[in-house]
């Protein structure tokens, strides 16, 4: 997909329900990457957008369930203290090696691998009710950072 121009609040909100949708559709007891869930919303280099928006996710969202691709837990910090998403995702059964990485093999979700096109559009299609508006410093990261694909092409 390619974006011509700067996207708009509203646009960023509708990537925002989709992010978010995706990731309430991730069974328990399994996880997802930022760049998997950046794939299934047509971005396929937008791990790091994934992120921003993870960064504003409401409260009833399974966060704990996106972590990197190589099985680490990036987002922890967002949980409030150390070990936080660990407790969260060992309370869904998932094991951790030693070096505390999940085996993505056994536990990973990739909604274009696990969900058929249907499934998958029909989860974008929804809204999850308390998707927030965006905020100004995502609005900007979005609009600017080199890392966004959203950044229009100077």
């Amino acid at each position: 997909m390619t974006q011509e121009v700067t996207p708009t609040r509203e646009q960023v909100k509708r990537y925002m329900a989709q992010v978010f949708a995706l990731v309430q559709a991730c069974p328990a007891g399994r996880v997802t990457t930022y760049g998997w869930i950046a794939k299934a919303i047509g971005y396929p280099r937008g791990a790091r957008m994934v992120g921003w928006i993870m960064h504003e996710t409401p409260q009833d969202i399974p966060a704990q369930r996106v972590i990197n691709s190589k099985g680490e837990l990036t987002g922890s910090k967002a949980f409030g203290q150390i070990g936080r998403m660990r407790q969260l995702l060992e309370a869904e059964n998932i094991t951790f090696s030693e070096d505390g990485r999940v085996d993505m093999k056994r536990y990973g979700w990739d909604p274009m691998r696990d969900l058929t096109e249907d499934e998958r559009q029909q989860v974008l299609a929804t809204v999850p009710a308390n998707t927030p508006e965006p905020d100004d410093r995502l609005l900007y990261l979005l609009q600017n950072d080199p890392a966004s694909p959203l950044r229009a092409s100077s």
